[in-house]
């Protein structure tokens, strides 16, 4: 029974085997692009029949891991070695004959689908070109007029541009049938297939730039006389505007100056003859290329400038005659006119003397001047009632000139002007009589007035409980001052008289007299408060003698704290501030009894209260400050310590691992145990958890050293600069032997050797090299020798091969238990979840194409990816796979949550709906513009540069 079992796993792997080279030799014979269309085709469907035959070689190595496994429980173990490498060899063949299938198919399948689009391509190039000879082939129409002119011009010329911006496409389609021709060798895309669409192409070029040629010198000469016809038209505007200039009444020049002008018009209309014959001559030759209706209508136009020359040159004739006439009757007005301006000046002259007789300046005047100013207006006002005869007189002279036909509208101004200047200095006069009358009656109101503001605030400062005394004596000042103003007034009884009148005079005087009686009362009451508060200033000087000392014990206290304010050098520095803030905090309470005590002393004066509650203010501000400052150094020497702590571990840990590792170090690959290869692991794979570990001890470094002396920050500086030194050291040291360990274990151990190297390569990789300074200078230096674009392909290369080796770790691992399965299913997943970043980072090296130049180890790189992807994808998918997530589906089914979810779809319907009409827009919206067309940017017409149209399940 076991030489049976035997025999059929051998019969099993034979056919197996047998089969798969089958297989291959078909793939050899049909892995082969070059030739016609129709034998790469062929090549294409025999590719497709054998990856249909892919279940089936499944099937055989299924069918050989059920043999295989009934062979194994009964054989002996000698026979199970031979066994299990028969096993490994047919598992390795079918994986190599799986992805050479995979391969093959790919990339006749993308040489196909690449010739299909370029062929696409070509018809729309050819139909381009029989649309652009279509176009270009009829005569060149004659336009109406010059709109139509450059609408047609404008219209070549957006032909030409088309055709221009055609060639970009030409290259493209150039440079793709050449990478065509080197692929597949076939005729229909060689050399001369090529020169012919070059030579289609500059033939319709050739044909549309000498249409836009034509079309501007017509266009060009048309604009030209249209240019010279406006210049026509606005010369003969020009001369109209001026001869109506001068046969206007409006105007305000001379007849002499309009013969002058209609002189110049007259020589200037001889002249525009020229112009008209030069018009007549180059519309002749503008006829020639313009329809029938257009050169009847430019025929119609030059008429029509004809006789608006004509009836321009009458008017002209006209207008002369008549200036003639009135220029004798000018000389008679002038004459009148001139006489009148004379007298007006003089008039004027006259006023402006008066008006500057009565300015004295804007200074502050005297009672003297006052007077003498008051006696000048009024000598004033007699002299301006004698001039008013000289205005009746102007009168009469206007009217006399208004007989004439000639505007006087200017000389009735200055008729005006005169009359208004008298009037001006009339008022003026009047108002000065009248401010200085008001001046004066102030000058004598003034200090009765400032008696009356006065009196208050000096019974006010008489009833005030406690008066200082330095404002009694400035009041006093006050009283002496205006005992003089007040008899001074008495003294000047005949002034006053005269200025304001004898009753007026006598009732002002009477109210100096009382006011007078007022002040000697009051200044009475201030000699009497005086002496009062002398003798209160002797009562109080004991406050001084308590409160000075309080003042100064605060000040001391002040300084005590703001010597504090300076950063300390080290912990025992920090603590020692800490202390002694604390006892000037003891400092402060012991003052605040005093100062309770002193405050019961000065209830009864306000003045000193103030001055308590101002201390009492002060000692609560730096009382305040105190309580942060101990706040502050309390944190900061909790960030000390716990800096100090983590700092402390860290280097404990770092040098018990290097004193182990050291310990190594003279060990040879024979002499190395699985105990200290699994202890050299285990230390590797705390390396992680050690490195976030030191981000956080530099952390703390940096909140100790913002609230640091310069001293203590260049010492923790130190010591972080030493740590690192350390784990560089250690890293160096662990990597090392790890390396030297592998290259020293015999062949036998290579699954091992396999997983520690990928362990070393993990804690060696990017994550591991952050702190590593030579490493970063690496990286600096390979960035300066190469481009950006080829470092990113580097670097998804480096990926890729790091995700496939995770792969055949998780795929090499077999076992028929439920966790391990489950296990080995989590770990698919992670490596699905990081499918749409590589595709990200794929898809940004797509668009670096061109900065790139690498296409065939971009295509390679591709086919990698895509391998990569249809490999999970089809793990993903196998029914071990699947067995695991049906259980959670039926219970899912059994529980409640359907008719849940059922309802919440339902009430969610109105918002689904609107956004599937915003997805509808957001794809509506780039057909506004033919540019953004997605059908338009995504075509082999378009673009080659890596891009497919394909509508279809993907290739592999």
């Amino acid at each position: 029974m076991t030489q049976q079992l035997q025999d059929e796993f051998d019969s099993s792997v034979e056919n197996a085997e047998a089969w798969m080279k089958a297989i291959q030799e078909r793939l050899r014979i049909n892995d082969n692009t070059k030739g016609p269309r129709s034998a790469l085709e062929a090549r294409l469907r025999e590719t497709e029949k054998i990856c249909a035959l892919e279940p089936e070689g499944s099937l055989k190595i299924d069918l050989i891991l059920v043999k295989a496994d009934a062979a194994l429980r009964s054989i002996s173990e000698d026979k199970k070695r031979e066994v299990l490498s028969k096993l490994r060899h047919i598992k390795a063949l079918w994986e190599e004959t799986a992805i050479y299938i995979t391969h093959c198919h790919s990339r006749i399948e993308w040489v196909w689908l690449h010739w299909s689009e370029y062929l696409k391509a070509q018809d729309e190039f050819y139909a381009w070109i029989h649309n652009m000879r279509v176009t270009l082939e009829p005569d060149i129409e004659l336009q109406l007029g010059l709109k139509e002119k450059q609408w047609q011009l404008s219209h070549a010329q957006v032909l030409l541009n088309d055709v221009l911006n055609q060639s970009v496409l030409l290259e493209r389609l150039l440079e793709e049938a050449a990478s065509l021709f080197n692929r597949i060798g076939d005729p229909s895309v060689d050399e001369d297939v090529q020169k012919k669409m070059r030579v289609e192409y500059e033939g319709i070029r050739e044909e549309a730039q000498s249409r836009v040629k034509l079309l501007e010198k017509i266009t060009n000469e048309h604009e030209r006389y249209s240019t010279n016809v406006n210049q026509f038209q606005s010369w003969l505007n020009g001369v109209t505007e001026r001869l109506n200039c001068c046969i206007g009444e409006a105007t305000k020049s001379s007849a002499e100056d309009k013969l002058k002008a209609l002189k110049e018009i007259t020589k200037a209309i001889k002249s525009g003859g020229k112009k008209w014959k030069h018009l007549e001559n180059q519309c002749a030759e503008v006829i020639q290329n313009t329809s029938p209706l257009g050169a009847e209508r430019m025929k119609d136009e030059l008429e029509e400038l004809k006789k608006a020359l004509e009836k321009l040159k009458l008017l002209s004739s006209e207008e002369e005659e008549r200036l003639l006439k009135i220029q004798q009757s000018e000389s008679a007005y002038k004459s009148q006119a001139r006489q009148l301006e004379a007298d007006i000046q003089e008039f004027k002259r006259d006023l402006e003397k008066l008006e500057n007789d009565l300015n004295t300046g804007e200074r502050e005047k005297t009672e003297d001047e006052f007077v003498a100013q008051w006696r000048k207006c009024n000598a004033t006002r007699a002299v301006l009632a004698a001039e008013e005869s000289k205005i009746e007189r102007l009168k009469a002279q206007l009217k006399d000139l208004l007989q004439f036909s000639q505007d006087v509208q200017p000389h009735a101004e200055s008729v005006v002007s005169a009359i208004r200047d008298y009037q001006s200095v009339r008022g003026k006069t009047s108002k000065m009589s009248t401010d200085t009358e008001i001046q004066l009656r102030k000058l004598f109101q003034n200090p009765l007035q400032d008696f009356e503001q006065w009196k208050p605030s000096v019974q006010m400062l008489l009833k005030s409980p406690e008066p200082l005394l330095a404002q009694i004596e400035v009041a006093l000042a006050e009283s002496s001052q205006f005992k003089e103003k007040l008899m001074t007034l008495q003294l000047k009884k005949d002034l006053l008289n005269n200025i304001l009148g004898e009753e007026k005079a006598k009732s002002f005087l009477a109210e100096v007299a009382e006011a007078s009686k007022e002040r000697e009362i009051l200044h009475k009451s201030l000699l009497q408060t005086k002496s009062k508060l002398q003798n209160l200033i002797l009562q109080h000087k004991d406050f001084d003698a308590g409160f000075a000392p309080l003042q100064k014990k605060l000040s001391a206290i002040k300084a005590k704290l703001d010597l504090e304010n300076e950063p300390q050098t080290n912990l025992l520095g920090k603590k020692t501030q800490l202390q002694r803030l604390q006892m000037i905090q003891d400092d402060l309470a012991e003052l605040a009894i005093q100062m309770e005590e002193v405050e019961k002393l000065v209830q009864s004066n306000t003045t000193h209260r103030h001055e308590m509650n101002q201390l009492l203010s002060d000692a609560q501000a730096l009382k305040r400050s105190l309580e942060l400052m101990i706040q502050q150094t309390e944190e900061h020497v909790q960030k000390h310590w716990a800096f100090n702590d983590k700092l402390s571990d860290l280097e404990q840990w770092i040098t018990a691992t290097t004193e182990k590792i050291s310990s190594y170090q003279g060990a040879d690959g024979k002499q190395i145990t699985e105990s200290r290869m699994a202890d050299l692991e285990r230390w590797l794979a705390e390396f992680p958890d050690k490195e976030i570990q030191l981000h956080l001890v530099e952390a703390h470094g940096q909140l100790v050293m913002e609230k640091s002396s310069p001293e203590e920050t260049a010492y923790v500086q130190a010591e972080l600069d030493q740590l690192k030194e350390s784990w560089r050291s250690l890293k160096e040291m662990a990597t090392g032997l790890l390396k030297r360990w592998q290259l020293n274990r015999p062949v036998a151990d290579k699954k091992k050797k396999k997983i520690a190297f990928v362990d070393s390569r993990h804690i060696s990789g990017p994550a591991f090299h952050l702190l590593d300074p030579n490493h970063k200078q690496e990286r600096i230096r390979k960035g300066q020798n190469t481009s950006s674009p080829l470092h990113l392909l580097y670097d998804f290369e480096e990926w890729l091969q790091g995700e496939n080796d995770k792969l055949s770790k998780i795929l090499a691992t077999t076992s028929s238990s439920t966790e391990k399965i489950k296990a080995r299913h989590s770990k698919l997943e992670e490596l699905q979840a990081r499918v749409p970043d590589g595709q990200r980072h794929f898809e940004d090296l797509l668009h670096l194409y061109p900065a790139i130049g690498d296409s065939e180890g971009l295509e390679d790189l591709r086919y990698r990816w895509m391998l990569y992807k249809s490999q999970l994808k089809e793990y993903m998918s196998l029914p071990s796979m699947r067995s695991l997530e049906e259980p959670d589906r039926s219970r899912k089914k059994r529980s409640g949550v359907c008719s849940f979810l059922h309802r919440v779809c339902w009430a969610a319907l109105p918002l689904q709906l609107l956004l599937l009409f915003l997805l509808l827009l957001a794809f509506l919206l780039p057909l506004v513009e033919d540019t953004h067309s997605c059908t338009l940017a995504n075509n082999f017409a378009r673009s080659f540069n890596l891009m497919l149209r394909y509508e279809g399940p993907p290739p592999t």
